[in-house]
């Protein structure tokens, strides 16, 4: 039976009636302990409190009580005391919780007078105590305050001790109304033609079936773009065009969107355009040799030299002279090189390549250095004619490449030769 009673108990005290204390009347009987150095004062008196309580707030009461002590208390030797003594007090209390639950402790603090030994005294009153709410209807107070005195010449301080009980004012509190539950709710018949679970009533398509996210309708291509906004249904392809692949319009494998030449074939080196033709010759720039001079495409892009001015090279190349053994250029050869700086100057993107040879006379590694020197020493006539340096190349062969039968003498001399050859 203890254990039913508590399991109430503990219910009763989360259930919640309303937010503030509403007006209250009541009555308490109380004892009192003074601590006097007197002998003739007793040390507990009985006594009863009326008392009036309010809320504040949820948390915060006010009151007020009368108190009436019987009690011979003096602070006077061989006082005549009435044995009885009235007690006024204000009080608030607060609470940790809200006053709707069952138990509430409370923490008191106030100001009381009172008429004790011929006088009155005023004193404050500290302390706590315990509430229990009975249901709304009223309230049973448990309370202990220390009564401190402001003078020590009347009134000592004391302990007070209170249990009462009270009552509401006016109607009870409004008890909450019970919550029905709402009906049940009416049967829907729910349709799915194309059975794809989304019903005809959310599905965009509802004789087709489809997916969730695109409302029932589908994505044959699977590119997140449901059929019915998709202009390339059956391809793969980005939102951007509708649905359809990035277009390629010159069908080079670059998509517009990355070709830089959108209506002309082209590859992917140079960005979708085409390999680039510089000088507009018809041989494109990475297999034109002269990718700037425009050129006939049969000598890989470059011009073809005039066959006048090959001869006048070639008849200055055979009349090049040298001291015997040596690469010092004699001045019978002036006038033909002089024909040749005469070429270069008319036409500035001419080059010229020097190509020194000997016979088989000799140690090869000597006849290899008086080639190079002796071409190098052409090189170095012209350039003295004002022909740019960049503009000739000169190597030697040495003995290597005869044109001539080295056995005679004929023949040795058509091989110790420098060939010049005009080109682009």
């Amino acid at each position: 039976m203890k254990g039913i009673c508590f399991a109430l108990l503990l219910f009763l005290s989360v259930f919640c009636y309303g937010q503030t204390k509403p007006s209250i009347i009541g009555f308490s009987a109380n004892l009192v302990h003074f601590y006097t150095d007197v002998p003739k004062s007793s040390n507990v008196d009985p006594g009863f409190s009326i008392m009036y309580w309010k809320g504040i707030t949820r948390k915060i009461d006010f009151s007020l009580r009368y108190n009436g002590l019987f009690s011979d208390f003096t602070k006077k030797e061989n006082s005549n005391s009435n044995a009885y003594i009235n007690e006024f007090e204000g009080s608030l209390h607060a609470r940790p919780i809200d006053d709707d639950h069952l138990l509430s402790p409370f923490l008191s603090a106030g100001i009381g007078v009172g008429n004790y030994s011929g006088g009155w005294s005023a004193y404050a009153p500290l302390g706590g105590g315990l509430q229990l709410n009975m249901m709304g209807e009223g309230y049973i107070f448990l309370q202990a305050n220390y009564r401190a005195s402001f003078s020590t010449s009347k009134l000592d301080n004391n302990m007070f001790y209170s249990l009462g009980f009270t009552q509401t004012i006016g109607s009870p509190r409004e008890k909450k109304a019970a919550i029905m539950p709402p009906p049940p709710p009416p049967i829907v018949e729910v349709r799915d033609r194309d059975k794809d679970g989304v019903v005809d009533s959310l599905d965009d398509c509802p004789d087709v079936a489809g997916l969730p996210q695109f409302k029932g309708c589908p994505d044959t291509d699977g590119d997140g773009i449901p059929d019915k906004d998709d202009k390339c249904p059956n391809v793969a392809g980005t939102a951007k065009y509708q649905g359809c692949p990035i277009p390629d319009t010159d069908g080079d494998g670059i998509n517009d969107e990355e070709d830089k030449c959108p209506t002309v074939a082209g590859v992917a080196k140079y960005q979708g355009c085409p390999i680039p033709d510089r000088d507009g010759d018809g041989v494109n720039d990475e297999l034109d040799k002269c990718p700037d001079l425009a050129g006939d495409p049969a000598n890989n892009g470059c011009p073809i030299v005039k066959e006048e001015v090959k001869k006048r090279a070639e008849y200055a190349a055979s009349h090049i002279y040298f001291a015997t053994a040596s690469y010092i250029l004699l001045k019978k050869s002036n006038k033909g090189l002089d024909d040749v700086v005469g070429l270069l100057k008319a036409d500035p993107n001419l080059r010229l390549s020097i190509d020194g040879y000997t016979d088989n006379t000799g140690r090869p590694e000597k006849n290899q250095l008086l080639s190079e020197h002796r071409a190098a020493a052409v090189k170095k006539y012209l350039v003295s004619k004002g022909v740019a340096e960049n503009r000739i190349a000169a190597a030697g062969h040495g003995q290597s490449d005869p044109v001539g039968d080295n056995k005679t003498a004929k023949g040795r001399a058509a091989n110790r030769r420098v060939e010049l050859k005009l080109g682009y």
